[in-house]
């Protein structure tokens, strides 16, 4: 009978003690559960939608989707391919779509009064460089002949506009107008083709208030053609070039019907070139949820540039809902090379750029450069002073938000601290670009002033085009 009682005495202790551990265990398990519920947010508006246009730079979005990085932030997103960068733009503005993949001159030209304005934001910027500029065969065997050759017989890169001019000049002896397709009058594409040309001497065309064409006194002809559209348009001899996003150039080469002749890295070395825009009013009504989403966003930039996962990327952007491009293709730009000519494959470890070089961040100088060129081609018809240039930006590109996503991603141990930029949301001036010309940001009115073809601001604010 006592060895019973002890055999009780000892089951009922065991048990208590493993109540008390259970319990403990119980208290750590709620303390590290409150610490990680501190640190997420509350989410507004869980169910989005997103737009994005058909190019290899929409990356973050399907990568942040298909990784789970917008779950891991309780978001629950769909992402729909729209059919044009206007479509893009109206369906956010109007509320059908809860942001977007989008040029980055959309929103600051939205914001500045070109085009269709409403108050557009951005909080994150998705990748820099990624163009090209491919010309139909018959204008590279015509322009060939004008490229300086290296030792291995291969044209000499950058190749500059120069030797596009002869060309140019024979089609207008004919009667005929040298004519090149870029995506839309504010795409990063338009300034980027017509920076090109015009440091080369050629006229891409004035914009005005009454002539919203672009084709004042232009020597090239510029029109809009939706990206996936390009080779077929080309091929039908509609245009004999364009600017656009991959793998459209690439597209190209493999379809044999053109050549990529320079790429915007040429023209101004890691330009911005997409961003994800909300609205103002989403915005503020859910700060949360936009800062979740940058979230998301940042972690899918730092992901695409971690080494080794490339690969993967390309294989989940060619699938269907996505950008549907073959495999190889897409691969030509997004594993670190180009191909030029057919054959002519060189590296280019930074054609695609998603996080190095504080690619996500979105900087002020930046979007002033975009300014800057709206007002040098007569996107902006009135003369504007040099405070306006910063005001109008700083309602546009939100680095606060970028700041407050990036220091919780700091805290969660996704991201080091060292990894965020310290900056006042300006650049240092730069000289990377073809021409060779200075950029300083916080002087854009001297920048419009450097460029022999385009809008001329005086002193007085009173301009003139020469």
């Amino acid at each position: 009978m006592k060895k019973v009682h002890f055999k009780i005495i000892i089951i009922i202790t065991t048990m208590a003690l493993m109540s008390c551990g259970g319990e403990k265990k119980k208290e750590i398990a709620s303390s590290d559960s409150s610490v990680e519920e501190s640190s997420k947010l509350l989410i507004e508006k869980p169910q989005l939608t997103f737009g994005f246009i058909k190019l290899t730079d929409m990356a973050p979005l399907a990568i942040a989707k298909e990784k789970g990085f917008f779950e891991d932030e309780g978001l629950f997103v769909s992402v729909e391919a729209q059919s044009n960068w206007k479509n893009v733009l109206d369906r956010v503005i109007d509320g059908q779509l809860d942001g977007s993949h989008m040029l980055a001159g959309q929103p600051i030209a939205a914001g500045a009064g070109f085009g269709r304005q409403a108050e557009l934001v951005t909080p994150f910027s998705m990748d820099l460089n990624g163009n090209g500029i491919t010309v139909s065969n018959d204008v590279w065997s015509k322009m060939k002949p004008n490229v300086p050759v290296g030792e291995d017989g291969k044209p000499i890169h950058p190749i500059s506009a120069t030797a596009l001019k002869p060309v140019i000049d024979s089609y207008k002896d004919e009667g005929k107008a040298f004519k090149m397709g870029m995506v839309f009058p504010v795409s990063t594409h338009n300034y980027e083709i017509r920076y090109w040309l015009a440091a080369a001497g050629i006229n891409p065309g004035m914009y005005s208030k009454e002539n919203i064409q672009g084709q004042i006194d232009a020597e090239v002809l510029l029109s809009v053609t939706p990206p996936p559209q390009m080779p077929a348009t080309l091929e039908a001899g509609t245009i004999y070039g364009y600017c656009v996003g991959e793998p459209w150039n690439q597209q190209a080469v493999f379809k044999g019907i053109g050549v990529p002749v320079t790429t915007n890295y040429d023209i101004w070395k890691n330009n911005p070139e997409k961003v994800f825009v909300m609205t103002k009013k989403f915005i503020e009504k859910y700060p949360n949820t936009t800062v979740a989403v940058t979230k998301a966003l940042i972690r899918a930039g730092k992901w695409l540039d971690a080494p080794g996962n490339r690969k993967e990327a390309v294989k989940i952007l060619s699938m269907p809902g996505y950008v549907g491009a073959d495999e190889v293709v897409l691969a030509n730009s997004m594993t670190g090379t180009f191909e030029f000519e057919k054959g002519d494959k060189r590296e280019m470890p930074d054609f695609n750029v998603f996080y190095r070089y504080d690619a996500t961040y979105p900087f002020y100088s930046d979007g002033i450069w975009f300014l800057t060129q709206m007002r040098r081609w007569g996107q902006i018809p009135e003369s504007k002073p040099v405070e306006w240039y910063e005001k109008t930006i700083k309602d546009i590109y939100r680095p606060d938000i970028w700041k407050k996503a990036a220091n919780l991603l700091v805290s969660e141990g996704h991201l080091e601290a060292s990894e965020l930029p310290e900056t006042d949301g300006y650049k240092p001036a730069t000289t990377d670009f073809i021409d060779g010309k200075k950029f300083d940001a916080k002087d854009p009115i001297g920048y419009i002033n450097s460029f022999n073809i385009g809008n001329k601001e005086s002193e007085e604010g009173v301009s003139n085009i020469e």
